[in-house]
């Protein structure tokens, strides 16, 4: 096996772990939630104005995916829409009182485990990190230009 499949492997092993690891607590504590739902609820929170295309970029689904989405979302209570007075053509999102729970909830248990791998984190250095960052980054963006080559465009589907 050359080092390129190791790497692959190695990443897909690596998020296959924290996946096994971390289902058991985060579906006890989130309790009739998918993960598109809380993932859906995290970037709303992380991100000012949240719109069905924001969204469907972020997450690589198409337009339609998100507002079907974003509907459970609201029928929920977990988040509503709104417009700005400017702007009353694009629609955007925030988070209700019960979807700021949610989040919390989803962003306590991200800091738990962030704790639980704090050991291995604390041995890798600056340029460790820049290096691996930095391999990443370029990863990436050779993936977007393939999928560009595809022809799709995440964007308008």
């Amino acid at each position: 096996m050359n080092k390129e499949e190791q790497v692959i492997i190695g990443f897909r092993d690596l998020y296959n772990k924290l996946v096994w690891l971390n289902k058991d607590k985060m579906e006890d504590s989130l309790k009739g939630y998918t993960s598109s739902e809380v993932h859906c609820i995290e970037y709303i929170e992380r991100n000012v104005d949240s719109n069905v295309t924001k969204l469907a970029e972020s997450f690589y689904m198409t337009r339609g995916a998100i507002s079907k989405l974003t509907k459970k979302l609201i029928e929920k209570d977990l988040i509503e829409s709104y417009q700005k007075s400017d702007n009353k053509k694009e629609i955007y999102f925030r988070l209700t009182e019960q979807g700021k729970v949610i989040y919390k909830i989803h962003d306590d248990l991200h800091k738990e485990f962030q704790e639980r791998d704090k050991a291995v984190f604390e041995q890798v250095t600056e340029e460790q990190f820049d290096s691996v960052l930095s391999f990443v980054e370029k990863y990436s963006r050779h993936l977007d230009a393939e999928i560009k080559k595809l022809g799709v465009d995440i964007k308008s589907e």
